[in-house]
């Protein structure tokens, strides 16, 4: 029997866009898919450091950028003592000096002149089927100047604040806002990130008992009580998204009763898809072994 992916029959690679691809936290959330050959991999990463380190790993379907993605205008990259707070927004030292340990965090220790290019500027770019994206503070402006590339897309993996800790930082309202006005809804948080106030330290240790929300990893996806309004091409791949990378049965199969339905997938593909997750599924997503 054929499995669901090649009753699927992808025409392409699932393609994603990586901006800000520095692996400071370890492994994308779409490294299983890629380990897999089931998707490739367009990043862009403006510190010369971290982009070779990308070049260095880099497998056959990877290949990386040194743009800096924004307005398309010009502005200075603050180089951070933790690289991973390097920002085009200036850190909120007073912010950051009422969180243990983030005013050395935060510390600028090189400022570098750079010119943006907008996401719907960028030549050759490709499909874009999932954009994750870490740009600390500068996602906002990205999609702003996105929209008509972000008009192809499935899905979105953005962090979002909800404490700035840079100076006129946008946080997870204005984000949520403007993704929804493109057409996203928020699926799954893939990370929370907590963080201790200061300077509260207890049994010697200052990053325990904490409970202060600071930021988050935020799956989006297009408004799955639309679907009729994607192309065969984007249930496609978000179908594949959702099993992959965010673990959601629910999703792939209401992406795949969708396909079938309007006679584009063999309705075989559904029961094969039970048979991946070991439950039995009728052709109309409901399991039928209950």
């Amino acid at each position: 029997m054929q499995s669901w992916i090649e009753l699927l029959a992808a025409t392409r690679r699932t393609a994603v866009v990586d901006i800000g691809a520095n692996p400071i936290d370890g492994d994308p959330p779409y490294a299983p898919m890629l380990a897999a050959g089931l998707c490739t991999v367009v990043g862009f990463e403006p510190q010369a450091d971290a982009l070779a380190k990308l070049h260095a790993a880099a497998g056959p379907h990877e290949r990386y950028l040194q743009h800096a993605v924004g307005d398309g205008g010009e502005h200075e990259l603050k180089v951070t003592w933790m690289n991973g707070m390097t920002s085009l927004f200036e850190p909120d030292v007073a912010r950051l000096s009422a969180l243990n340990e983030f005013a050395r965090y935060g510390q600028v220790l090189e400022r570098i002149p750079v010119a943006t290019t907008r996401l719907d500027d960028v030549p050759d770019l490709g499909p874009l089927d999932l954009l994750k994206i870490d740009v600390q503070g500068s996602e906002l402006m990205v999609f702003q100047n996105g929209r008509r590339t972000l008009a192809g897309a499935v899905a979105v993996h953005t962090e979002v604040s909800f404490v700035p800790l840079y100076q006129d930082q946008p946080l997870f309202a204005d984000v949520d806002a403007e993704l929804r006005a493109q057409g996203f809804l928020p699926h799954a948080f893939a990370a929370v990130k907590r963080w201790p106030i200061s300077p509260g330290v207890l049994d010697g240790n200052i990053f325990a008992t904490h409970q202060q929300l600071l930021e988050a990893d935020v799956a989006y996806v297009k408004d799955f009580g639309r679907l009729g309004e994607l192309s065969t091409e984007q249930l496609t791949h978000l179908a594949l998204l959702a099993h992959h990378v965010y673990a959601s049965p629910d999703l792939v199969v209401r992406c795949l009763v969708e396909l079938v339905g309007r006679g584009d997938v063999d309705g075989e593909v559904v029961p094969a898809y039970g048979r991946e997750l070991g439950v039995s599924l009728g052709t109309n997503g409901v399991r039928s072994d209950v």
